[in-house]
């Protein structure tokens, strides 16, 4: 940027002992200024482009009116009187007043997200990083390799000392029976749901739609029973159970919430539980790259109340605008990148690959190329678009323009993988850390959530007060598969956090400093 070149050349000179003479300061940001002021310009000029272009026409019709003087009601009455068939008119207009209504019948119902709700695990079942190491030592199962292993994962991923394990997990040995997994489903899905229904007032009998995704615990009956009969929901109720599909699940969850509200004519509420289960999927053996997600997976669960009923738009906080997925799941290292499997010894684990970063890099290229259309404004994807002519006939090495989104989005919630992942976008995407900051918050405050960690993150930018009426939110999700999944909504008020959520008694700690 030239401000920064500017600025480097200055404290150049300044260190070898040159002097600058005042007035190339003063042409030094006269230019930077003028740079500023020029794009400000060409944004102004583009976006509002059409209606410039309808002044000169407006202005020669005005024009034409104000010449044409006999123009007066008998001269009307006669030229309709022998000039027009009255009928034709009639239907014309009749047909006219069909289709807006056929339009406006076949237009996708708007679906609304009235409120959300996050699962906070008791003080009881943290696990700082000392006592998690300690445990691990305890357990017998790692070597003292894994051991050094798991403490510098701990000290590089950005994890607090306030994360939650399960609670089968803080016995020694261990617990990791089904029973127990069952009780950590209940315990979170649960907990989530009542808050959902006493801040909405729900009665769960108004319930429709069921989605629960969870990648690795697939009990029968399935949780989504679990809840229907938690909470005796009704006997027609369009209950779905997603398994295996990674971090990313809760925008599958999602879309697939909205599809099934667009098409249910009867206004009804979908509701939809993104979770994970730790309890019977903690590795305990020495190979390291199934050790990692010991170190970042913790408790954590969200749940959603969907709406398509228009009366909710009054209460809802957003709209869900846009859903954008990828799947690369045909290409091999993809395929593999994450990847539950057994170990020399039997063990099951989840291993992560050395390409998973490449990986996502290459996801998130693919998902904001199909997204950046549908958010950018005109202005950015010019650009992109003569960049992308520029490369391909004329100039090989050319430098690709990325867009800026920070031109579309005012908020971005980043999936909380671990620290690299929000590197990895802050960078590619030319984020400022304020916009990833609830990632990094997240993450330090409650690990890697899985598919919940998103809300985790639209939490604390609730709590922070941050999001106004109108203001755009991105939710970017990453998954085994290899997925990357986009989700746009739109805020319809001022949104203030709900009672009881994640960060009501710690918000005013954060943001903290996390180490490096």
């Amino acid at each position: 940027m030239p401000m920064t070149t500017t600025a480097t050349i200055d404290e150049n000179a300044a260190a070898a002992g040159v002097r600058i003479p005042r007035h190339q300061h003063l042409l030094g940001f006269l230019r930077n200024v003028k740079l500023k002021y020029l794009k400000l310009g060409y944004h102004c000029l583009i976006s509002n482009l059409l209606t410039l272009s309808l002044i000169p026409l407006i202005i020669v019709t005005l024009i034409q009116i104000s010449q044409t003087k006999n123009l007066n009601h008998q001269w009307l009455y006669h030229h309709l009187q022998y000039n027009y068939n009255f009928f034709t008119i009639l239907t014309f207009f009749c047909f006219i007043i069909f289709a807006l209504t056929l339009y406006q019948f076949t237009l996708p119902r708007a679906v609304y997200l009235v409120d959300f709700s996050c699962f906070r695990p008791a003080d009881n079942l943290k696990a700082p990083s000392h006592r998690f190491i300690e445990h691990s030592l305890l357990t017998g199962d790692f070597d003292n390799s894994s051991l050094d292993f798991q403490r510098k994962i701990l000290l590089r991923s950005g994890l607090g000392d306030e994360t939650y394990v399960p609670e089968a997990m803080h016995y020694i040995p261990p617990r990791p029976s089904i029973s127990t997994a069952r009780s950590e489903a209940e315990s979170v899905m649960f907990g989530a749901l009542d808050n959902l229904f006493i801040n909405t007032n729900l009665n769960p009998k108004e319930i429709g739609i069921l989605v629960v995704n969870c990648s690795l615990f697939n009990p029968t009956p399935s949780l989504s029973s679990m809840i229907v009969n938690k909470y005796k929901l009704r006997s027609n109720i369009r209950s779905f159970n997603l398994g295996g599909m990674g971090c990313s699940a809760g925008v599958i969850a999602i879309d697939l919430a909205r599809d099934l509200l667009r098409v249910h004519w009867n206004n009804t509420y979908a509701v939809v539980v993104s979770t994970e289960n730790i309890t019977q999927n903690w590795y305990f053996g020495n190979n390291k790259s199934m050790l990692i997600p010991n170190c970042l997976f913790r408790v954590g669960c969200s749940a959603l109340l969907l709406s398509n009923k228009s009366v909710d738009k009054k209460r809802a906080k957003y709209k869900l605008v846009h859903i954008v997925r990828t799947h690369c799941g045909a290409d091999d290292k993809a395929f593999r990148c994450v990847y539950q499997e057994q170990d020399d010894a039997g063990k099951i684990g989840v291993s992560l690959s050395k390409d998973l970063m490449g990986i996502a890099s290459l996801a998130l290229k693919t998902n904001i190329t199909r997204l950046g259309p549908l958010v950018l404004p005109v202005t950015e994807q010019l650009l992109f678009f003569a960049t992308l002519i520029l490369r391909k006939f004329f100039k090989d090495d050319a430098k690709p323009y990325i867009p800026d989104f920070k031109l579309a989005f005012d908020h971005f919630c980043i999936h909380a993988g671990g620290r690299a992942v929000i590197d990895e976008l802050e960078k590619n995407l030319q984020l400022l850390p304020v916009h990833v900051e609830a990632s990094r918050m997240t993450l330090h405050r409650f690990g890697n959530t899985s598919s919940s960690s998103i809300w985790y993150e639209l939490a604390y930018i609730e709590a922070k007060g941050r999001i106004k009426k109108g203001g755009k939110v991105w939710q970017i999700a990453f998954g085994s598969g290899f997925k990357c999944n986009s989700a746009v909504w739109e805020a319809l008020c001022d949104v203030r956090p709900s009672p009881n959520g994640p960060w009501e008694d710690c918000i005013d700690k954060y943001p903290v400093e996390i180490l490096t």
